[in-house]
């Protein structure tokens, strides 16, 4: 009997159009999920006859609860480098091997041309002049140049860095912070270590670059808000937890801060009748920073060379190899 593979979270099929899918589903069932599944139960209803997983990054968590739900289940791909929300504990002790595909830095530069078309549209007001001239407007609002101004960086990772680099050429002034940054990595990416409160005071422009973990969550919070300028903006294409959302909601009704450029937020996707979809001084996008056709051909191509390895007894990148899987 053919294995059955799931890819989970592909809203647009777009993962049988940029990978070469031919030789699996001549092993296996290829089956395409298309919208979310709630968990547990909805996720463990629908994926019960499954044997392999494929996640698209960190779409939908994979908790221990739900794998002890799914009693076909011998291989978990994670596409992208991180693989915390998986309970990869869990899954091992049930003989459940987890792959990561490899890193590709394609990822960092799709995400930061991101950063800069959410910068642009929130200070030159792009997005809600389109919507006002699609309504029969003409210039409501006059928007802000960034050059000559402050972008203020937290985290300096190869995003962070990449987004500095951009910085430079719109001839902004460069400053940045992390909690274990060093003076000396500021300075490589052309930037000036200041602490987080100076940081956030001073920035005409905030952009978070910063994994989330137990140490980074709510790491923006409301003093970080109030001490902005009136006139600053916040970027987030990290993580939406990383910032206190209720406090970033607040600032942006007050108008406290002059505005925001979202693409992640704590829940995924956005609600409805979430506060973010009406503030008129927030640019939203649904988590599109990694979502070009490149980076997912390379996520799902690597993914379908996982998943035919692991069909042919040679497992490759498993990061629980090392725990107690049996194998």
């Amino acid at each position: 009997m053919k294995p059955n593979i799931a890819i989970l979270d592909d809203y647009l099929g777009i993962s049988q159009e940029v990978a070469d899918w031919g030789g699996l589903k001549s092993r296996a069932n290829v089956v395409v999920f298309d919208r979310p599944l709630a968990l547990p139960d909805e996720a463990a209803r629908e994926l019960a006859g499954f044997d392999i997983i494929c996640t698209l990054r960190e779409r939908m968590p994979i908790p221990g609860e739900l794998i002890n739900r799914l009693p076909r289940l011998k291989y978990i791909v994670v596409t992208g480098k991180r693989y915390d929300t998986v309970d990869i504990a869990t899954a091992a002790s049930r003989g459940v091997l987890v792959s990561n595909t490899p890193v590709s830095g394609a990822g960092a530069g799709g995400v930061a041309e991101l950063v800069w078309g959410l910068i642009l549209s929130a200070t030159r007001h792009i997005a809600s002049e389109d919507r006002s001239m699609r309504r029969g407007g003409w210039q409501t609002q006059a928007g802000t140049t960034v050059g000559g101004k402050v972008l203020g960086i937290l985290g300096l990772g190869s995003l962070g860095r990449r987004v500095a680099e951009i910085g430079k050429v719109f001839g902004m002034e460069l400053q940045a912070w992390s909690q274990n940054m060093t003076a000396e990595q500021a300075e490589a990416a052309g930037a000036r270590l200041v602490s987080k409160q100076e940081l956030f005071a001073t920035s005409d422009v905030v952009t978070i670059h910063l994994a989330l973990s137990d140490r980074t969550r709510g790491i923006v919070g409301a003093t970080d808000l109030q001490a902005m300028k009136k006139t600053a903006y916040i970027i987030n294409t990290a993580r939406g937890a990383i910032v206190d959302e209720p406090a970033l909601i607040a600032a942006l009704r007050s108008r406290s801060i002059a505005g925001a450029g979202l693409d992640v937020y704590e829940k995924e996707p956005l609600p409805v009748d979430h506060p973010f979809r009406s503030l008129s001084n927030v640019v939203i996008t649904p988590h599109l920073g990694y979502f070009t056709r490149d980076m997912l051909g390379t996520y799902y191509g690597d993914a379908v060379r996982l998943i035919e390895a692991f069909l042919d007894g040679r497992p490759e990148r498993v990061v629980n190899m090392g725990l107690d899987t049996g194998c």
